[in-house]
Order: C-alpha cells, then sequence, then structure tokens
C-alpha cells in the first residue's frame, strides 16, 4: 500500500470494533491490532500463566451504513451510558474475554455526525504517549487510544441513464397509435357470412349503441349540434309588475267565515253507510 493510500485509508470513519482470539476467528473486512506502538505484542493475556489471549480488531466497511462516533472504556461497576452498546466477540469455543472492564461504542448512521473515531492504537502502559489521540483507558496492562476527524457525507452516485431507450421512444419507425372510434373511423368491415337474421339485428343495434353512446368522449348524441333556447312564455319580464289595485281585492276572512263556508256535513255518505248495514 502506497503512503497516499494509507493516509486516505486513515481518514475514513471506523464503522466496528470487536474482540477477536485470532485471525482465524477475525470477520472478514476486519483489521487486527497485533502489536502495540511501542513494537510489543498487543495480546490482552487474561492471567498470569495463560498463553491463549485476545485482541482488539476493527472494520472501514461502510456497508452496514453505520459508523462509530465515540468509545469508552468503562468498569463492570459503571452503567453504560445511553444509546452505546458493547463491543461484539469472535472467539474461540470456551473462550471469552475479561469482564472486569468493557468497551463500548456509539454507532450512529454515516452522515449524521461531522466527527467520528478514524484511528484507534494500543500501547503498553505509561510507556508512551500518543500525539493528537485521546486515552481512553487501560486494560491488563494496555492503553486503548482513539483518534477523532472529520467525516464528509457520501456523495450519492448518479444512475447512468439508458441512452438506447431514450432514443428508441424518438423513433419515427414506431407505428402511429390508433385512432379514437368516431362515426366516420368505424370499426373495419367484416366480410359477408351467412348469419341468421336474428344475429344481424342484434349486431345492428350494438353498433347504433355504441354509436350513440353518452359515456364515449368521442360519440355523438341526437342532442349535439341543437342551441340551447328557453320557451318565451318563461322568460321573464321585468317591465310587467303587479298593480296595487288587484292587492286591494283581497279580503282577509275570519276563521268563522271560513267555517261556514266550508261547512260540510257528510249526510250522503252518512246515508250511504246506514244502507249498506243489513
Amino acid at each position: 500500500m502506497s503512503l497516499h493510500e494509507h493516509s486516505s485509508a486513515s481518514c475514513l470513519p471506523i464503522t466496528a470494533i470487536a474482540w477477536t482470539s485470532n485471525s482465524g476467528t477475525c470477520p472478514k473486512d476486519f483489521s487486527i491490532i497485533s502489536t502495540t506502538q511501542d513494537g510489543g505484542a498487543a495480546n490482552f493475556v487474561r492471567g498470569f500463566g495463560v498463553k491463549s489471549g485476545y485482541f482488539l480488531c476493527y472494520s472501514k466497511n461502510a456497508a452496514g451504513g453505520n459508523i462509530v462516533a465515540d468509545i469508552q472504556v468503562i468498569s463492570e461497576k459503571e452503567t453504560i451510558p445511553h444509546g452505546y452498546c458493547y463491543i461484539p466477540e469472535y472467539m474461540e469455543p470456551k473462550t471469552s474475554v475479561w469482564k472486569k472492564k468493557r468497551v463500548c461504542v456509539r454507532l450512529v448512521p454515516l452522515g449524521s455526525v461531522e466527527m467520528a473515531i478514524v484511528d484507534i492504537r494500543v500501547t503498553a502502559k505509561s510507556r508512551l504517549m500518543l500525539q493528537h489521540y485521546t486515552c481512553l483507558g487501560d486494560i491488563h496492562g494496555y492503553v486503548i487510544w482513539c483518534k477523532k476527524g472529520h467525516v464528509s457525507s457520501p456523495v450519492p452516485e448518479a444512475k447512468p441513464r439508458r441512452v438506447t431507450l431514450d432514443i428508441r421512444t424518438l423513433s419515427l419507425d414506431q407505428p402511429a397509435p390508433p385512432l379514437p372510434l368516431r362515426p366516420s373511423n368505424g370499426p373495419p368491415a367484416f366480410p359477408a357470412t351467412k348469419t341468421s337474421r336474428r344475429r344481424s339485428n342484434l349486431e345492428k343495434n350494438d353498433v347504433l349503441d355504441s354509436v350513440y353512446d353518452n359515456s364515449n368522449t368521442f360519440s355523438i348524441s341526437a342532442m349535439d349540434g341543437v342551441p340551447f333556447a328557453l320557451h318565451p312564455k318563461f322568460e321573464a319580464q321585468p317591465s310587467e309588475t303587479v298593480s296595487g289595485n288587484t292587492m286591494k281585492d283581497i279580503r282577509i276572512k275570519s276563521v268563522q267565515e271560513i267555517e261556514n263556508e266550508y261547512n260540510y256535513t257528510f249526510a250522503v255518505e252518512e246515508s250511504a253507510a246506514n244502507r249498506a248495514q243489513p
């Protein structure tokens, strides 16, 4: 890897951090931190005389869409901060990491923050100070450091247009669309065949119904072309007014006068009912 490629890779944000026993258990696209900055082995041994240990590993593959915004090292008595999670473990069977101190990270979507973790390193305790790095804490005599940097938002890739499809739509060789159905552009005539009179009458009625159907936008009806006009007797005549003498001839009758005028004894109905009885 050239110096330019190495510097470009170091500026990319870290997307995941995990524990792993060795290169065999390390996930794909992860890099193992196998040595410290002062040249020693970065093997977090669990206890005295135990040869097998575990290493830190990290990934910068942004396929998952998340990046590491912050890292913290907390003890077992501390409560994990809100929004943080413990890093996963990719260990050999029947092995685990030390639980007295644990590493937790805060994952955020790519493009949601301006600063994120771009590098993580390990040094021997009290031996080396790293400039521009933040000390997170020590685990088993090793100090974990992290570096933050500016993260640029991902630039959306322009999708290539299918030029051949666009040119094909502009081609003049394509057949013209069918014309709307009109009386002058009726359906094509079929050759005469021997059919019954009833069937010919039904087909003739179907053609007439399709021509004078108002549901079709391009059809015509019997009212097309007839101008609308109001009958003369319904036309308003504002010049004529009701005279005052007509209003004076109206006489208001009392209730008694109305009862006397329209009094009806129902004598005819009563006599008919009496005759109907045996």
